[in-house]
């Protein structure tokens, strides 16, 4: 059990959830004292123990059901039991009323319609035992799966679905409960209820799926082949609406997260400049020999922030994101102010002034920013000249410039001279580019022409990126 929990824990650090050494020890002392045989009560303690961010829940409950599936007592290599007799308290017992993986048992000897009936009758009156009996004997009967053929779960699963029937079923179950509890909002809760042991139902046959996987390839290959991403690793550009839910999610965390770091080490910096007064006070008592230098409090600037915001196409998902980032963290800074661009530019920074949600600015700034001039398609020569134009005399040596986007000019003139005198007249100045750097300078990407006047272009694509170039900021 030792050897399979530290193998578990090598996957999701494998994933990306952090796992420390600590939390390691607390999770093997944690299973000594609980009943191996109930495994969601091991699922709820190893998660207690290991995992710290809600979203890491999903990856984890994958890697748990890959990892703890009903397998040989072999698997077990170190039993945790005070007997020492080495059974293994998560795989079935001798005469277990469900039988062997092949879904044996009573059920296994079910037709069609028998099978149909009992999912139906163990949903109906929420069975669980029952309902993960069907979900085997379904498994057995319809995904037809074979010993090493290389075909990811998904696929069983669709198969297995869709010979069940289940819009049917879920009618069927609506029917049963019309007119019981009159109302709208009942009906909408009777609704609700009808979907979740639908939904229990696919997990059920889900986790069969990949235990039988596991069976056949292993943990370590069905693992690798499962892994997901962690929100904090999705790529921004190309999150689909389920990942860009996840994303808006994590981003609200992270923010507080990361303005609570950059005070923390703002006020950790040890030392302002030298307190003359002090110092030759204290060089008194050695003869007036300044060897105990005093200084004065440290009062660390607050750098000015300007944003350059590509918003046209997939790159305004990426700059909707690190607008809503800075500004939510803008106490740290000692201005913010954010420009928007796709032919045309404007300040939109009235807009984060007046509302006290940065997700609401972001997402007003599509409906009331004024950033086309021509033809709607990026022209980052021309965004930067309008800048540098209207408001590079503001800039000073406290300002640093990000730029966003993925300098793909649609052949327009890149005007890189008018970037280098904003670096000239700023502090600093950065480029976030979303693409993959292997993307760079492909196409109309014109990036090599404008790096060689930035302090750093980096390739910024998910929120981790992010996180880890704002945090070097202040």
């Amino acid at each position: 059990m030792l050897n399979l929990l530290g193998e578990f824990i090598g996957e999701l650090r494998a994933i990306g959830i952090p796992v420390s050494l600590s939390e390691h020890v607390d999770a093997a002392r944690a299973v000594d004292v609980i009943d191996l045989a109930d495994r969601e009560t091991l699922r709820a303690t190893l998660a207690a123990t290991l995992v710290k961010d809600g979203d890491h829940l999903g990856a984890y409950s994958i890697a748990f059901d890959v990892f703890f599936a009903q397998r040989d007592s072999a698997s077990f290599s170190v039993p945790l039991g005070e007997d020492g007799s080495g059974e293994n308290p998560l795989a079935p017992g001798v005469g277990d009323a469900q039988g062997p993986r092949g879904g044996g048992g009573a059920s296994g000897q079910l037709s069609a319609q028998e099978l149909a009936e009992l999912l139906y009758r163990a949903l109906r009156d929420g069975d669980l035992e029952a309902l993960r009996r069907g979900a085997r004997d379904a498994v057995t009967r319809y995904s037809g799966m074979e010993p090493g053929r290389p075909v990811g779960g998904t696929y069983y699963l669709y198969r297995t679905l869709r010979s069940l029937e289940l819009d049917a079923v879920e009618k069927r179950l609506l029917a049963d409960g019309a007119g019981t509890a009159p109302g709208v909002l009942s009906q909408r809760l009777e609704r609700d209820d009808v979907a979740q042991r639908i939904d229990r139902l696919k997990a059920e046959i889900e986790r069969e799926i990949r235990e039988r996987l596991v069976e056949d390839r292993g943990a370590d290959v069905l693992a690798k082949s499962l892994r997901r991403p962690l929100p904090e690793d999705l790529d921004v550009m190309h999150a689909n609406r389920e990942e860009m839910a996840q994303l808006e999610r994590a981003l609200r965390p992270l923010s507080r997260k990361l303005a609570v770091r950059l005070a923390r080490r703002r006020r950790r910096r040890k030392r302002g400049p030298v307190d003359l007064r002090h110092t030759v006070r204290r060089s008194l008592s050695t003869g007036g020999v300044p060897l105990d230098l005093r200084f004065k409090p440290p009062r660390p600037a607050k750098p000015e922030i300007f944003v350059i915001a590509d918003v046209s196409g997939s790159v305004a998902s990426f700059a909707r994101f690190t607008l809503h980032l800075v500004h939510a963290i803008s106490s740290q800074f000692s201005k913010v102010r954010s420009f928007v661009f796709v032919d045309g530019l404007d300040e939109v920074t009235r807009l984060f002034e007046g509302s006290d949600d940065p997700a609401d600015a972001v997402a007003r700034i599509n409906a009331e920013a004024d950033v086309i001039a021509f033809d709607g398609h990026s022209d980052y020569g021309r965004a930067l000249a309008v800048f540098h134009d209207r408001y590079a005399q503001e800039l000073t040596k406290r300002s640093t410039v990000l730029i966003l986007g993925d300098a793909r000019n649609n052949y327009h003139g890149a005007r890189a001279e008018i970037l280098a005198d904003i670096r000239y007249r700023a502090k600093a100045l950065y480029w976030l580019n979303p693409e993959p750097q292997s993307y760079w300078n492909s196409g109309d990407s014109i990036i090599d022409q404008y790096g060689p006047y930035c302090d750093r272009v980096i390739e910024c694509r998910t929120l981790r990126q992010l996180e880890g170039f704002v945090g070097e900021l202040s």
